[in-house]
């Protein structure tokens, strides 16, 4: 006995139904679906098989039909082409992942939000405690040094930078920032 023949022997009626299904409706079926996937091989390919799956899932009945399962089958493609089109629009748009890894690290992020509301805080002063408090924290200048660079007397500048941290505070409290 030949070894095809055993293997012939061995088949159900379930594997010769799908094999006469393939082989007969396989390839004007792949056909059809490349024209309703704009000629994207993989997709096609993929509903073809998903068809056939859901004929041999339906075996008894096609079994039973008369005439011709091309119509039935070609349905069945369409419209599993149509749902995957619904749900491909129902699911938001995957993105691109690469602009996130452009992205500064988070630390980056908080020191600049830091920095922006420091900076809008500093706005909110007067000008004059404002110069006072760049001069001696930011510059990092005595308040001789400062009492220098503003042409005012070294208490005038200490008392500055006493107003303006006092309202620095409450204008990044305003804002969220609590120490």
């Amino acid at each position: 006995m030949r070894e095809d023949a055993v293997v012939a022997d061995s088949t159900s009626p379930d594997e010769e139904l799908m094999r006469a299904l393939y082989e007969e409706h396989a390839g004007p079926l792949l056909a059809f679906v490349l024209r309703l996937v704009a000629g994207d091989r993989h997709r096609a390919e993929d509903v073809v098989q998903e068809t056939l799956l859901r004929a041999w899932r339906n075996a008894g009945q096609l079994q039973r039909a008369t005439g011709s399962v091309r119509p039935w089958l070609v349905t069945v493609a369409r419209r599993i082409v149509i749902d995957s089109h619904r749900s491909r629009q129902a699911r938001p748009q995957e993105v691109d992942a690469a602009p996130l890894e452009s992205m500064p690290a988070a630390d980056e992020i908080d020191r600049a939000l830091r920095l922006m509301t420091i900076t809008e805080a500093l706005g909110d002063l007067s000008a004059a405690h404002r110069e006072a408090l760049i001069e001696t924290y930011f510059k990092g200048r005595t308040v001789s040094e400062a009492a220098e660079v503003l042409r005012v007397p070294a208490g005038t500048v200490r008392s500055r930078v006493f107003y303006a941290l006092r309202s620095l505070k409450l204008s990044l409290e305003e804002r969220g920032v609590t120490a």
